[in-house]
């Protein structure tokens, strides 16, 4: 794809969105918090899990252990429903290939696309707000080429003010408003496709640090609040269906942007609670050349604390899978 025809396809997301709200709206699809009624936002926790409540599979090649993740916790079509619309996050903010481990791995996209198509989703977005040009983080992160092979998807990228909207956010310590996209309240189902990777401010990106990329302004998050604090204030706010953990590539060290010291684990970690699908995260590595406990990372610790979900997911509701 030429790059007058990316970026064609991109601005695509821009306007589509007013046809998004008007088959939202028709559906009776939304996605935001507490009395927002929406998928993508998030509901007090209840402090049960689905039975399995997380899947950890390694040893396959990308698409064989993203869609053994998804079968396991009941497969996509206990999340997507013909005719949904589908907004999936992935980490698009850097412009390094997908071997830095610094953004999710284009395959894992492909694959989670192909099984919403499966399921009978109407329209399958992806957006991000990246933290450099947009155009070249699309680029070298290989989203450009998956644009180029998946007509169905729509790349978006976040950052005009009219991709948001402001929620009042009362149980939040941080702020009492928050900007997001308009898409969380849009789509029927919100995913999460985070990459697993070291952060200087926060020990670790995960699902939840991959929250930031939905929201208008992240100056105040580095500035005016407590990050960690914010961060889990948000993970009141926001909360996907589905949260599917990149771990193919991983960035040990000098996050979020690179390059560092790269394992290759060549795992997928999905769950329902994304606090479980963190805190998973957390043990299979050495992040920042230290052996790391979830409950040591703050906004983790603070999600915890404040219902997001939970830190320890117990055994018996976690399937382990090899495909080596």
């Amino acid at each position: 794809m030429k790059r007058r025809d990316f970026l064609m396809h991109v601005a695509f997301g821009t306007a589509a969105l007013q046809t998004l709200q008007i088959s939202a709206l028709a559906s009776g699809g939304s996605a935001l918090h507490p009395g927002f009624t929406s998928p993508g936002f998030a509901s007090p926790a209840s402090g049960t899990f689905i039975d399995p409540a997380l899947a950890i599979v390694k040893g396959g090649d990308i698409p064989a252990t993203v869609r053994a993740a998804v079968d396991a916790l009941g497969g996509i079509k206990a999340f997507v429903k013909p005719g949904n619309i589908v907004f999936l996050k992935p980490n698009m903010s850097f412009p390094n290939p997908p071997e830095w481990g610094s953004t999710t791995h284009p395959e894992v996209i492909r694959t989670v696309v192909q099984l919403c198509e499966e399921a009978g989703a109407k329209r399958i977005v992806a957006a991000d707000f990246p933290m450099r040009r947009a155009e070249r983080c699309f680029e070298k992160s290989g989203m450009t080429a998956l644009a180029s092979e998946l007509p169905q998807l729509t790349f978006k990228e976040l950052g005009d003010e009219r991709d948001f909207e402001t929620v009042q956010t009362p149980d939040a310590k941080e702020f009492r408003e928050i900007a997001v996209a308009k898409l969380l309240r849009k789509a029927d189902v919100f995913i999460n496709l985070p990459t697993a990777k070291a952060h200087s401010g926060t020990s670790v990106s995960l699902g939840l640090k991959n929250l930031m990329g939905v929201i208008r302004d992240r100056g105040p998050f580095h500035g005016d609040y407590d990050l960690h604090a914010a961060i889990a204030d948000l993970a009141m706010v926001v909360r996907p269906q589905l949260t599917i953990l990149d771990a193919h590539y991983v960035l040990l060290t000098n996050g979020p942007g690179g390059p560092g010291r790269v394992d290759q684990p060549g795992t997928i970690i999905a769950g329902v609670d994304p606090l479980g699908v963190d805190a998973a995260g957390v043990r299979m590595a050495e992040w920042n050349n230290r052996t790391t406990d979830p409950a040591h990372v703050r906004h983790l610790a603070l999600a915890a604390e404040r219902g997001v979900g939970s830190l320890h997911v117990p055994e018996e509701q976690i399937v382990r899978r090899n495909l080596g």
